[in-house]
């Protein structure tokens, strides 16, 4: 695997400032996530801001309707639903549980017109690369479930002017690699991040990392990136934001000067640090312009 860069102590964000420890990671008073064992999921919108007063970001792994509905709860109000379900990509890891919270909620989800055919029933995502090693995460990888979700009606494509429905403030950013319709979220005025999978802050392809969760930048899950030289330049436009706080689909969230030089030499040194050493996508990746990212379900 790729070289780690260790996040010292000092890069953790800072946690709960505006909110009790109900298990939910207050980063700002709008913005917060819950670790889900493996995975994140993240909140946009101010505590007690009530029904349709608020947007999910991602829905978990399966078996976490739960835990996400109670988080919600204790943040927005028992009765408050969200707006939205917004979605940086549709790997089973952060959709696990989108079907029945869109049904039960009754909202919108929206997602990148190039990830449309992993949550319309068309397209499964590409094979996973377990050749990429690292730990137990990857070796499993080819047991992932791959096939899409079909969300109907409720499947909504994100603006192309940049915005993000529901979360003023916020746009969307296109960073592909991990998979070929990512995104991440970017809100200019306190210079926060949602990253996705696009950048994480630990190691995933081992499980025991994943759960300990010790602060390191690497570059996406490797075992289902498909394109190496977008995960890079996905990499990089992140690091030209220079961000105060991040939140990434997998790991701590991440703040301060720590992150940003983190996030440079990352940028700077992705072929060393961000690739693992072996994988089929490095000289093959998967790609929307050729249909090589959308094999049949």
């Amino acid at each position: 695997m790729a070289d780690r860069i260790p996040l010292p102590e000092e890069a953790r964000a800072p946690e709960n400032p505006a909110g009790p420890d109900d298990g939910i990671h207050h980063l700002a008073p709008d913005l917060a996530y819950a670790r889900l064992m493996i995975v994140n999921v993240a909140f946009l919108g101010l505590p007690d801001s009530g029904d349709r007063g608020w947007v999910l970001v991602d829905a978990g792994l399966p078996g976490t309707k739960g835990t996400i509905r109670e988080a919600a709860a204790r943040r927005f109000g028992s009765t408050a639903r969200p707006a939205a379900i917004l979605l940086t990509h549709g790997h089973f890891d952060h959709v696990g549980v989108l079907e029945d919270l869109a049904e039960e909620w009754d909202v919108p989800v929206y997602a990148h017109p190039l990830e449309k055919p992993y949550l319309d029933g068309s397209a499964a995502y590409p094979p996973p690369a377990p050749e990429v090693g690292g730990g137990l995460m990857a070796r499993l990888s080819p047991l992932f479930p791959r096939k899409p979700l079909d969300l109907g009606a409720r499947l909504h494509m994100l603006p192309q002017d940049g915005t993000l429905p529901f979360a003023p403030g916020w746009r969307w950013l296109h960073t592909p690699g991990h998979s070929v319709g990512h995104v991440s979220f970017w809100r200019e005025a306190d210079r926060s991040l949602v990253a996705g999978d696009a950048v994480v802050t630990t190691r995933q392809e081992s499980a025991y990392a994943a759960v300990a969760q010790t602060p390191e930048l690497h570059g996406p899950p490797a075992y289902f990136t498909v394109d190496w030289e977008a995960a890079a330049q996905s990499a990089r436009q992140l690091s030209t934001l220079e961000p105060e706080t991040m939140v990434a689909g997998h790991g701590r969230a991440m703040a301060g000067p720590a992150l940003r030089s983190a996030l440079h030499e990352l940028a700077a040194n992705f072929e060393r640090l961000g690739m693992p050493e072996r994988t089929r996508y490095a000289e093959a990746p998967a790609r929307a312009e050729d249909g090589s990212a959308y094999p049949k379900p």
